[in-house]
This record gives structure tokens, sequence and C-alpha cells, in this order.
């Protein structure tokens, strides 16, 4: 490894000032207030429970039905206008609040492992490649059912997902969040975002050794996010709980610099589940789920297909065989999906994350070879830098239904356009900050200015994905 790459250095301790001890200072109420932490999860719950389970069993809302009078618009409109896309805001803005705070299957999980059998944890549980393949079997399902837009399939996916996390919790760990740590289909991506949050809970190592020196009591902490807080240096795992808050008089919620985490941590333990994640996942799979509604490719293709289904007398293929929870199925909706609908949404979807994928991986391991003889940490630090327009083009996907919904209740949003535009723009911009940054780590200018190109070109390709959707189709 060159000698350059041993310049990665822990974030910089946290200012002192008013705004930072104010900071502390909530962290500190987190920890005391955990009684009522606790009440409002459960009030999460009681919604949660009510939004997904209750519309499910409804009649499908006809043309009459509005967020103000249909409990099924209401559940639609609250978790795929509202709560999917902010969440994923919130996760850049305070990082991972949400999950230690109001998650409801966290809170589910959690509490079942209080009675349940308490195992140790088995070796597959913890496997790495969990997170990517729940986010990528989740998301093609998802399209497959259309549960963005019928109650069913969002209790099937959400409801299933729920029922496992208690079953984790009842199986293994002991007041522990097993699920969330290790097989939460989101929880790959709200790591990855909590990477770019100004918050996190810092921990100062000399305080620590130094409390433990002087033989002070310890009070009682559990993390249930199962995260070593000795050696926390980043917020990609933590809940925001705020249990830990002033633990060993060495832990307290800080300001950081938006990304410090990516270019001064992430560089330290290379993850090639999150770098898949990040170019296969979010730039690839995540792409191809929101491109096919809006593609005049896949018109074209399922077009193409079809006439030659017809030639080989295979016109079984354009009929819709499969129940609802294998492919979208609602007659009298008149929203069905064929045998060929299905293939196609597949492979469409695959072949998105083939191209997608394959061209930003080709881009990084340009980047990381412009930087010095070859090494794969080196490329696995550099896609890091990507997750500012990864994050960005899934949350303009998902605020894409929020803006439908507005404008199916008669409130058009004004100037869509700009923001997404300005959104991009940033998100961009950032990224490739970060790219310069993380490549001065490794090498000189000469060198960094090389890098840059091939960088530069996988944070197009991913603003261009979205440009293509939004502006062009």
């Amino acid at each position: 490894m060159a000698i350059r790459e041993l310049q990665l250095q822990p974030a910089s301790p946290p200012r002192r000032g008013l705004a930072a001890r104010a900071l502390a200072a909530l962290g500190d109420a987190l920890m005391r207030n955990q009684k009522l932490i606790r009440r409002t999860q459960w009030v999460v719950v009681g919604f949660y429970l009510l939004l997904v389970g209750v519309p499910a069993f409804l009649p499908l809302p006809d043309a009459t039905a509005h967020v103000w009078n249909n409990l099924t618009m209401i559940a639609q409109f609250a978790f795929w206008g509202l709560w999917w896309p902010f969440v994923l805001l919130s996760m850049v803005l305070v990082g991972r609040a949400w999950c230690g705070l109001f998650c409801p299957e966290g809170t589910l999980s959690e509490v079942v492992s209080e009675h349940g059998k308490g195992r140790s944890l088995p070796r597959w549980v913890a496997w790495n490649g969990w997170p990517f393949v729940a986010f990528i079997l989740t998301t093609v399902y998802g399209q497959m059912v259309s549960v963005y837009q019928y109650a069913a399939p969002a209790l099937l996916i959400l409801g299933g997902s729920t029922v496992a996390a208690m079953i984790v919790g009842y199986l293994w760990g002991r007041n522990k969040r097993v699920w969330c740590r290790y097989l939460c289909p989101v929880s790959g991506v709200f790591g990855l975002l909590s990477k770019l949050a100004p918050l996190h809970f810092n921990v100062d190592r000399d305080d620590w050794r130094a409390h433990d020196a002087s033989g002070a009591p310890t009070p009682k902490m559990n993390c249930a996010a199962l995260v070593p807080v000795k050696i926390m240096k980043g917020a990609s795992a933590c809940h925001m709980c705020g249990r830990c808050s002033g633990y060993k008089e060495s832990v307290s919620l800080s300001f950081r610099a938006p990304g410090s985490e990516i270019v001064h941590v992430a560089g330290a333990t290379p993850r090639p589940w999150e770098t898949a994640l990040i170019v296969f996942g979010l730039m690839g799979v995540a792409v191809g789920a929101f491109h096919w509604t809006a593609s005049p490719w896949y018109v074209a293709l399922k077009q193409i297909a079809a006439e030659k289904l017809v030639d080989f007398g295979a016109v079984w293929m354009l009929k819709p065989l499969a129940p609802w929870w294998i492919l979208t199925n609602y007659p009298d909706q008149n929203d069905t999906m064929s045998l060929l609908d299905g293939a196609m949404l597949l492979g469409y979807i695959a072949g998105t994350a083939a191209v997608m994928g394959g061209f930003v991986l080709a881009c990084l391991a340009l980047a990381a070879r412009a930087l010095g003889p070859w090494s794969g940490p080196r490329l696995h630090h550099l896609a890091q830098c990507l997750i500012p327009i990864a994050g960005c083009g899934v949350f303009l996907g998902l605020t894409a239904l929020t803006v439908t919904l507005f404008k199916q209740e008669g409130f058009p949003l004004p100037h869509v356009a700009q923001i997404r535009a300005l959104l991009l723009a940033g998100a961009s911009l950032w990224a490739a900050s970060l790219a310069w940054r993380v490549s001065g780590l490794y090498a000189a200018t000469p060198r960094r200015l090389a890098a840059m190109a091939p960088m530069l070109a996988a944070i197009g390709a991913g603003a261009g994905a979205w440009v293509l959707m939004f502006w062009i189709w």
C-alpha cells in the first residue's frame, strides 16, 4: 500500500463552544428520558400497525377516495409519500435517529428480545452481505407486486419484515436489535447515508481510559444496536438513541464536518459489500426499479418480445396468470402484469444494474489505479465518495411518488423541476468534493487530477440516470 495511504486519521475533535455544549446536553437528555422515548415508540408502533394492517382488508379506493376520507389513501401517502423518502433524508441530517428513537420494527424486535430465548448469534446471521441481498430482493419484489400502489403488498412486505424482526429478536440476543444490526433490508442504506450526517456520538478514548484508571463506578449501559462503543469512530452503525451519552464521561453528541466520516474513517476498514450496495444497489437496481415505468426502451423491448412470443405461439405468456403476491394482478383496477411483464421487469432491472454498476465500477477501478499501484481498499474508499449522488437519486425517485400523490389531491407542488436540478447538482458537487479530498490521501496533485476524470464520469452517470428520467423521457 502506498505511503500516503497511511495518512488516514480520525475525524477532528468536536468544537467545544456554546452550540457544542448544547448539543452534548441534548444527548444527555436523550439518555435521561429513555422511558419517554419508549412511550413515543409505542405510539409509533400503534400508528404503524393501523396503517399497515387495516387497509389491506378494506376495498380498493375508488375514484372518489382522497387522503382526507380514505384510510388506504392515508396509509399510501404516509408510507410512500412521506415516511420512506423523508426517513432517508433524516439519515443525512441527523444520522440514524429514526432507527433509535422511532422505528417500530426496532422497537418490537428489542422488546421481544427482552423475553426471548437469548441464544448466541449464529455465524450466518452476521454475514456482511445480508444488507445488500435484502435490499435487492425487497426492491425488486416490491416492483413486481406494486407495493407503492396497493395495501396488500405493503402488508406482505412491511408486515412480513416486522414479523421476521420479532422472530429474530425472540431467538437471538438479549435486549438487542439483532435484526436491525444484520438483517434489516434498509439497514445498509441507512448506514451509508448516516456517514454524511453532521451529528454523531463522539467517543473520547483518552477520557475513557482516564475514567477506567480512576476506578470510578461505571453505570450500566446497553447498546441495543450491538455497536462496540469504546472503539466507535463513525455513525453508520449507531442508532443515535442516546443511551451511551455521558458513558464513562467520554461519549457525547457532537458536531462534525458533513462527510468527514467518509474521508477520515471509511478508508480504514474497507467494506466490499458496501461498495456493492452503492454501485450495484443504489446506482443500479434502484435506478432500474424507478426507470422501467417511464422508459421508452422498456416499452420497445417488451413490444419486440411480445411479437416473438406470438410468432412462437406462446400467447399464454401475455396473460396475467400469476396471483397478486407474485405479480400485480388487479383486473378491477385495470392493472395487471402478464408473465412477459414480469420477465421484462426482472430483465430490465438486472440489465440496468449490470450496465450502470459495471460502468461505475470500471470508473472506480481507473481512479484507484490512477492514484498509484493497484489497491482494492483504495477502490472501496473511493466508492464511498459516491454516497451523496447515489442517495440523492433514490430520494428523488421516491419523492416522484410524493409529487404524484399531491397532484392527485389537487395540490401541485411548485418549482419541482428546479428543486430536483438543485439537489442533483448539489449532490454531484458534494460527491466530487469528497472524491478530491479522498484522492489527496493517496497521491499528489497530478495523480489526483488523473483520478478525478473517471470519478467525475461515475458521478455524471449517477446524475445522468435521473436527468434521463425527469427531463428527457
